[in-house]
C-alpha cells in the first residue's frame, strides 16, 4: 500500500470531524485500490491510532418492525434514517449513532457512547433515537427499535488537508442476520468521500478513473442481499455483481 504521512484521531477530529456532510459512495474492486491510493492529491495523511492503520468495525442496525429505516432507503424518501450501534473493535468504543438526511442531501450524524452488548438500544439509547428522529421532523414516538443486522468490516481512512475532507476505504465487508445467514462482498471495496462541498478533489480522481457514484447502503443493500422478500430494485446492479452468499 501507499505509504502516507499519519494523522492522530485527535487531530482528525479537530481538523475534518464533519457530522454534517456530502457522502458519494464508490464501488471498486479490491485489484484497482493500489492505483487510486497511488494517485491521490499531495500531503493526504492516513489514520494511525496505535500503531495500526486498519481498524475492524462491527456496525448493529436497528429498525422497526414494519422495517421502516429500510423502506425509506428503498424508497428514496426524504426522511429516511438509520440507527445502529458502531463498534470500534480495536479500542472497545461503542456509540449509539443516529443518521438523518440534512439540507440539500446532506448526512447528519449524531451520536452518544454506548454501554451494552449491541443487542439491545437500552432505554437511553432509545430515548436518544427518538429525540434526533424528532429533531429532524421524523415522527419516533413509540417506535419500538430491534436489532435486524450486523455489518462487519476493516476500514482506513484518509485525512485531503487542501479541502478538508475525509475517504473511508472499507474492506473485508460481511453481513448477517440473527439467525446467523451471512453475505459477504470478498472481492470489492467501497470508498467514501465525505465533504463539507459538493464534490472534493478524490471524487474528481475517482471521476477521471471511471468510477462514478453507485447506490449502495451497508445496512439496506445488505438487508437486500440477505431477505430477498423486501424490494431492491435500486441495488440490483449492485447485488448481482458484487455479493456472493
Amino acid at each position: 500500500m501507499t505509504t502516507f504521512a499519519t494523522i492522530s484521531l485527535e487531530e482528525l477530529v479537530g481538523e475534518a470531524a464533519l457530522l454534517t456532510r456530502l457522502d458519494r459512495k464508490y464501488l471498486l474492486p479490491a485489484a484497482e485500490l493500489p492505483e487510486l491510493l497511488g494517485r491521490m492529491p499531495s500531503g493526504v495523511r492516513m489514520l494511525e491510532i496505535g500503531g495500526q492503520r486498519s481498524f475492524a468495525y462491527r456496525s448493529v442496525y436497528f429498525d422497526t418492525a414494519g422495517l421502516d429505516s429500510y423502506h425509506a432507503a428503498a424508497h428514496g424518501r426524504r426522511r429516511r434514517f438509520k440507527v445502529r450501534i458502531r463498534s470500534y473493535l480495536d479500542t472497545g468504543l461503542d456509540f449509539v449513532e443516529v443518521k438523518t438526511r440534512g439540507a440539500r442531501g446532506t448526512t447528519v450524524k449524531e451520536r452518544i457512547r454506548y454501554e451494552g452488548d449491541g443487542s439491545r438500544l437500552g432505554p437511553e439509547g432509545v430515548e436518544y433515537a427518538q429525540s434526533v428522529l424528532a429533531d429532524a421532523g421524523i415522527p419516533a414516538d413509540g417506535l419500538d427499535f430491534h436489532p435486524v443486522m450486523a455489518t462487519y468490516y476493516r476500514r482506513t481512512t484518509l485525512y485531503v488537508p487542501a479541502t478538508g475532507s475525509r475517504v473511508t476505504v472499507d474492506s473485508d465487508l460481511a453481513w448477517q442476520l440473527p439467525d446467523g445467514s451471512s453475505t459477504r462482498m470478498p472481492d470489492s471495496v467501497v470508498v467514501e468521500t465525505k465533504s463539507a462541498r459538493a464534490a472534493s478533489d478524490v471524487d474528481r480522481l475517482l471521476w477521471s478513473l471511471g468510477h462514478r457514484p453507485c447506490r449502495i447502503s451497508k445496512y439496506a443493500t445488505g438487508l437486500a442481499a440477505l431477505r430477498p422478500d423486501l424490494p431492491a430494485n435500486k441495488w440490483h446492479g449492485v447485488l448481482r455483481r458484487h455479493f456472493t452468499s
